[in-house]
């Protein structure tokens, strides 16, 4: 084999060793981040202990006068204790404060983590007035709670409860499990309560323990009518998303879906040759190079060949002969 087989040899060697390099460098980016996370979006949260929508119209004035006030209203990650709450309206009772609701438990909790969002409300000995009625209470309750829950990957759960007695305007009245119940009070006027409602969607959730549709007709303190809504004990939340884990690569090469490099059993053991569990690399697979491999690389980029031995002990006779002609000559000459 003359030098230029050599040289293409090496070419080709070497052509085939960038391309097996090249298509396995993607293959090993692959499985290492196949195990890595892409970031999750937040989730939300939020929780109140009352939130009014009053309308409430005054005997003197042709106008209404709105009342829009909330206790322990939160959003996460936020917390509050507060149990007593106070408004003032213009032409209500002179401009004095008048007391909206009191208890002896009011807490608000909303929080949110990478993995789970939640409200929480918590009432207890509570007592909600209106405008107008400094004495009668809107509502007394003895204990209230709800509870919205939201998990990444999880159905949204939606919880509230009422516990103890209840009463209206002054009258103890019954509720029936997730229903209405309608209070009249005459020469007052007449509530309309919703018991425990609960929403859920695929990524949300909201619980009310009690929302009450107000219709009074009071006549003190310069009121004349109140009308709206009353909230009592909402907690809402929102799943955060979870994050989304890229997708493993797909069995390559022989179905083999280990890594290069993983420890293989030696000959001689209980497997078999031939057997499911082991089998042969497609001839794309990168492998290792054998002794005569790397022997015929050597020669080729020094040039050399197996006939190098013999051709320097050649070339060592002749430069003797060479030597011993040349001594021969001047002694002649001499």
């Amino acid at each position: 084999m003359n030098g230029n087989n050599f040289r293409m040899s090496a070419r080709r060697c070497a052509s085939v060793a960038a391309a097996t390099v090249l298509a396995a460098g993607p293959v090993t980016l692959i499985g290492a981040g196949s195990a890595h996370a892409t970031g999750g979006q937040e989730g939300h949260a939020s929780a109140s202990v009352l939130r009014t929508g009053l309308d409430v119209s005054l005997v003197n004035k042709t106008v209404n006068v709105p009342l829009a006030v909330s206790l322990n209203e939160v959003e996460a990650p936020r917390s509050a204790q507060q149990t007593a709450l106070t408004a003032r309206l213009d032409g209500v009772d002179g401009g004095k404060p008048f007391s909206v609701i009191r208890a002896d438990v009011a807490k608000t909790d909303a929080t949110v983590s990478a993995d789970k969002a939640e409200g929480v409300v918590e009432l207890a000995h509570a007592r909600v007035h209106v405008p107008g009625l400094p004495l009668l209470s809107l509502i007394e309750v003895d204990q209230v709670t709800s509870r919205a829950t939201c998990e990444a990957g999880e159905s949204p759960v939606a919880d509230s409860n009422v516990l103890g007695s209840v009463k209206v305007l002054g009258k103890k009245v019954t509720l029936s499990a997730g229903g209405t119940t309608d209070v009249r009070v005459p020469g007052v006027g007449e509530v309309r309560l919703d018991l425990s409602k609960r929403e859920t969607t695929s990524s949300t959730a909201a619980a009310t323990a009690l929302e009450l549709k107000v219709s009074v007709n009071p006549l003190k303190l310069n009121v004349a009518e109140v009308e709206g809504t009353v909230t009592l004990a909402r907690a809402t939340c929102e799943s955060p998303k979870a994050p989304e884990k890229e997708a493993a690569p797909p069995a390559e090469q022989g179905g083999d879906d280990k890594p290069q490099g993983t420890e293989s059993k030696p000959q001689g053991t209980d497997d078999k040759p031939g057997s499911d569990d082991v089998k042969p690399q497609d001839a794309a697979d990168v492998k290792p190079q054998t002794v005569s491999e790397k022997k015929t690389v050597d020669l080729a980029e020094t040039g050399g060949s197996s006939l190098t031995p013999y051709l320097a002990a050649g070339s060592a006779v002749l430069l003797a002969a060479g030597g011993g002609a040349l001594a021969v000559a001047r002694r002649r000459r001499g």
